[in-house]
């Protein structure tokens, strides 16, 4: 099992779990309103009532045989809009 997390402009949300949903996934969790430090700069709650808006945090557990088609999908829409992913080993207990 893989675990997808990726983070993105709450904005765009609704396109990338859908892009997901259409290559296979079954369901994500989503977290608003995420903060913190990377590689763009600081994102802070006062972004919330900017023009920027303020990141959300998606993740997503799938079968293997799934990243790549999802990985096809979203991509494209990180790249346009902005935003990162990572994939790493999930094991369900």
């Amino acid at each position: 099992m893989k675990r997808i997390d990726l983070f993105l402009n709450e904005r765009e949300v609704e396109k990338v779990c859908k892009a997901m949903l259409m290559a296979g996934a079954s369901g994500y969790s989503v977290m608003r309103h995420v903060t913190g430090m990377g590689v763009g700069g600081e994102i802070s709650e006062a972004m919330d009532f900017s023009s920027f808006g303020a990141n959300a945090h998606v993740i997503v557990f799938i079968e293997a045989s799934l990243l790549e088609g999802i990985r096809e999908a979203v991509k494209p829409l990180l790249r346009r809009y902005g935003g990162v992913g990572f994939v790493s080993a999930a094991e369900a207990f």
